[in-house]
């Protein structure tokens, strides 16, 4: 669910221990109840999570407050102030968003969603100024040809299994024999939490020392798991540009690779000034082939669904004009039907464990296994190809100018094909 911190909803970054689900809030229950259970609770753990859905309900500040002062331990106190914390400055959000609503000029709205944005990070927790947060200009990436490009895509990856050390493998397999230009990530590159420095040690035990053999970029976007720790984000972010290979110059940002121009999202908190900067880089694109990819998927067949608050915001910027959005979050493989020309794939399969895939009739191909996707193009064709760890290709298509389409499943998946 996408968060917008006027109303009663739950950050995509909340997470509970050891899973992507938020905490859903109470339907405007009664406060007054959940403060008798919070005083009987004994476990802090437990009573951190009874304080967490008194966020929104009437009377919550008054309550929170006392927790945070004379609760015994400072994880529940915490908990009290992150909650108090979102209730005030969502009330300003809330009230600036009301203003942008109403602004016409269009120099006044930019600078009001700028603000709201500001406001909005605020309350999630996040230490992200605006030089982390806004993307600099579409800057070009350097491939062996201008023509054609091959691009390695996964998320959902830096669990220090030994899945991910296998699929790593596996692609470093795939790229000697096919050599990639450059990757992008789909979030949750680290679990469970986000990194708490630029130079935390598993940048090196965990990513240069699995993917930088390959010596390719890898373009990041941050998934729900990188948003936990409130320095996370600005640590992967301020790590681009080393050795390693890690590219990440702000968490929204565009970038050109041979015929294909990709457009780099934070869904976890999608405001107005990162759908105002999406749609005025579609518009101004003149690639061949546009690609846009974030953690969370707009439509899923496995186990969280469609988002409806992501459809309703993205599908307007992104119908007829881009051809591919591609996500993680399902820790899975699927390619779902078209819609308005955009094609959507999730590839969340980079090493953690996997999630079902409920093939439905929208679904082109799903797969509960872990693998990564690989996308293809020049100026005639582009095609997404979904690999296993084992190096068995599982689904693959291919899209032209015209619009048409192939789709090409491996044989002996037709059971998860259609």
């Amino acid at each position: 669910m996408t968060a917008s911190l006027a109303t009663p909803s739950p950050l995509r970054s909340q997470v509970g221990d050891g899973d992507d689900d938020a905490p859903a809030p109470s339907a405007r229950g009664d406060i007054d109840q959940l403060e008798k259970e919070y005083q009987a609770e004994k476990d802090d753990k437990k009573r951190a999570a009874l304080v967490s859905k008194m966020t929104w309900l009437p009377g919550a500040p008054e309550v929170l407050r006392k927790i945070l002062q004379t609760d015994p331990s400072d994880d529940v106190a915490f908990a009290a102030g992150n909650a108090w914390r979102r209730v005030l400055l969502g009330g300003v959000a809330g009230s600036l968003r009301g203003r942008l609503d109403a602004a016409t000029d269009p120099g006044r709205r930019a600078r009001l969603a700028r603000e709201l944005e500001r406001y909005q990070v605020f309350a999630a927790g996040q230490n992200l100024p605006r030089f982390l947060r806004e993307a600099p200009p579409v800057f070009n990436v350097k491939t062996d040809s201008h023509r054609r490009v091959r691009v390695l895509a996964f998320g959902d990856f830096g669990d220090r299994s030994t899945r991910q050390e296998r699929v790593a493998e596996a692609m470093g397999r795939y790229h000697a024999d096919k050599r990639f230009d450059l990757a992008i990530t789909l979030g949750d590159n680290f679990y469970p939490a986000g990194l708490a420095t630029p130079d935390d040690e598993r940048w090196q035990h965990d990513f240069a020392r699995l993917y930088g053999p390959m010596r390719i970029p890898f373009f990041a976007s941050l998934g729900n798991h990188d948003w936990v720790l409130a320095d996370s984000p600005a640590a992967e972010v301020l790590h681009s540009g080393r050795p390693d290979g890690w590219r990440m110059p702000a968490i929204r940002y565009s970038f050109v690779a041979g015929p294909i121009q990709f457009f780099a999202l934070d869904t976890n908190l999608v405001t107005r000034a990162e759908l105002d900067w999406l749609d005025a880089e579609l518009g101004h694109s003149t690639a061949r082939w546009k690609v846009v990819y974030g953690h969370h998927p707009i439509y899923s067949d496995g186990k969280y669904g469609d988002d409806a608050t992501l459809r309703d915001s993205l599908m307007p910027i992104l119908r007829g004009r881009a051809n591919l959005y591609i996500s993680g979050h399902e820790h899975n493989l699927q390619h779902l039907a078209p819609e308005g020309g955009v094609h959507f794939v999730i590839a969340g399969g980079g090493g953690s464990g996997t999630y079902p895939a409920k093939p439905a009739p929208r679904s082109l191909f799903a797969a509960s296994q872990n693998g990564f996707a690989v996308i293809e193009a020049d100026r005639k064709t582009f095609s997404v190809s979904l690999i296993d760890g084992d190096l068995k290709p599982l689904h693959r298509f291919t899209i032209t100018p015209r619009g048409g389409e192939t789709g090409e499943p491996a044989p002996d998946t037709a059971a998860s094909s259609r």
